[in-house]
Parts: C-alpha cells; sequence; structure tokens
C-alpha cells in the first residue's frame, strides 16, 4: 500500500509541473520549456504505468484472465507512446520554424517556472528513493525522473544564457535537445512493450543460463522445450519439458519444488509450469 501511496503523489506532482510548465511555455513563449513539459508527460506515462502494475497485480486472476491484469500497462505504454512521438514530431517541426523566425522568450519566466519543475522532480525522487530499492516497477520511473531533472538544468541554463546574451536561437536548440532525451525515453518503452507483447524472453534473463540451473538439480538429467516470458512488468512465467531419472511420484514433486524455488530466486519467475518426462519427446519440426 505505502507503494501505491507514493506512486499516487508522484502521478499528481508530475501532472501538476506538467500543466506549469505548458503554461509557462505558452506566456513566455519558451518552445523548451513547452518541450520539457511534454517530456514531464513522459513522467506522467511511466508513474500512471507503475501505479496500474501495482494495481494489477494486487487484483486476482478470474476465470478469463488467468495471469491477471498486468499487461493493461503495456497497452496503456504502447498507447501513450505513439502519442508522445507524434508530440515530440511537431515540436522538432516548430523547431525547425524557430530557427528561421526567431522568437525570444520572456527569460525570467522560463527559467522560475523551470525551477519550479526542476524542485518537484527531486522531491518526487526523494519520495520513491526507497521503494525503487525494492521496486522494478518505480526503480524504471526513477531513471525518467532523472532524465527529467536532467531536461529541467538544460532549460534553466539556457534561460539564464538568453537573458545574458539575448540570442533567441537557444530556446528551439534546447527543445531539440530535451526533444532527443524524450524520443530515447519512448523508443525504450515502446521496445519493452512490444517484447512483453511477442512474448519475449526478458531482457536480464539467459535462457541458456536458466537451462543450466534446472539441469543441475538432483534427479533431473534434461531440459527442452523451455519457454520464459513476461506478463507484465515484474510478472514473469515458464513452462519447460523436464526429463527426470527414474523415480517415485513423490520425489518427483520435491524436484518440482527446488526447480520453482531456483527460478524464483535467481531469474524472479513466480508462474513455473513443469511437464516430467522419463523419456525425451519428439521434438517438432518448425517451419
Amino acid at each position: 500500500m505505502p507503494v501505491r501511496r507514493h506512486l499516487t503523489i508522484a502521478l499528481i506532482a508530475s501532472a501538476f509541473v506538467a500543466v506549469l510548465e505548458f503554461w509557462g511555455g505558452a506566456v513566455s513563449h519558451s518552445l523548451a520549456l513547452t518541450t520539457d513539459a511534454v517530456h514531464v508527460c513522459t513522467d506522467v506515462l511511466a508513474v500512471a504505468l507503475a501505479l496500474l502494475a501495482a494495481i494489477g497485480a494486487a487484483r486476482p486472476p478470474d476465470r478469463r484472465r488467468t495471469f491477471g491484469y498486468g499487461r493493461i500497462e503495456v497497452l496503456g505504454a504502447l498507447l501513450n507512446g505513439t502519442l508522445l512521438l507524434v508530440a515530440t514530431l511537431a515540436i522538432v517541426y516548430e523547431a525547425a520554424r524557430r530557427f528561421a523566425n526567431p522568437v525570444e522568450p520572456t527569460a525570467a519566466l522560463m527559467t522560475v517556472v523551470a525551477a519550479a519543475g526542476l524542485a518537484v522532480n527531486g522531491a518526487v525522487g526523494l519520495l520513491l528513493r526507497n521503494d525503487g530499492k525494492r521496486d522494478l516497477n518505480v526503480r524504471a520511473v526513477l531513471f525518467h525522473v532523472a532524465g527529467d531533472a536532467l531536461g529541467a538544468s538544460a532549460v534553466i541554463l539556457g534561460g539564464v544564457a538568453i537573458a545574458l546574451t539575448h540570442v533567441a536561437w537557444i530556446d528551439p536548440l534546447l527543445s531539440l535537445f530535451v526533444a532527443a532525451i524524450i524520443v530515447f525515453g519512448v523508443v525504450r518503452v515502446l521496445r519493452d512493450a512490444t517484447d512483453v507483447l511477442l512474448e519475449s524472453v526478458p531482457g536480464d534473463v539467459d535462457s541458456g543460463n536458466l537451462e543450466q540451473h534446472i539441469a543441475e538439480i538432483r534427479g533431473v538429467t534434461g531440459v527442452h522445450d523451455l519457454h520464459v516470458w513476461s506478463i507484465g512488468s515484474g510478472s514473469r512465467a515458464l513452462s519447460a519439458h523436464v526429463l527426470l531419472d527414474d523415480r517415485r511420484l513423490s520425489e518427483a514433486s520435491e524436484v518440482l519444488h527446488e526447480i520453482t524455488d531456483c527460478v524464483k530466486a535467481h531469474f524472479s519467475i513466480a508462474h513455473v509450469t513443469v511437464q516430467f518426462e522419463c523419456e525425451r519427446c519428439p521434438v517438432a519440426v518448425r517451419h
């Protein structure tokens, strides 16, 4: 419950910063500040997805969705990531126009609003710091928060530079820098979401190493048809055919417990389905 409460506070704070920076960008005519507001929207997306994952993990499976509701966050990531990419393309187009027809923003307002956003961003980071040590989803949010802090710092420095030099093209140049940060983050989110939908092996799991761990358990003589995939963030599943030496059913149950404990401890896999065999079944031919 504390994690969900902290994520809710972080979501409200991030949304407030996004609205504040959109307002500040419009009033000060700063494209860089508007771009950073879009960047903060990626934080809102990350926090919302982490909150959805926490809520989905707490919701029990039903007869239709036997694995639960973990992939709701993946669908949200694909939708929001696509919208953010479209918004970023619009910002790049506007930056190109600003280079041709420079507009000097109100540097003081631009700097103050970005500084306020950075302060709230830092508070969110401190709020989630301890949770990030235990929760992978929160840790991903902290990476987004760090990226947003970089973008806000760039806008502050740009505002100071504009106030001192009155060089208008600094603003669209900053907007392109922040847009690059947004694209890097969004592409990563879309890639991870696509990997989940394609049921790819999680990036931090070596399937060969996993197979070796299972094969080293006493009584196991072979492993094949091994499949590992993500149901959602922090929720993984495994299915495999495991070849056993000749032993009683009660002993096979002990092997199953050992396999379950092993893959959970070393690879964070909670859903385990194992089919025991005494001799290898024919390998299906793949076309």
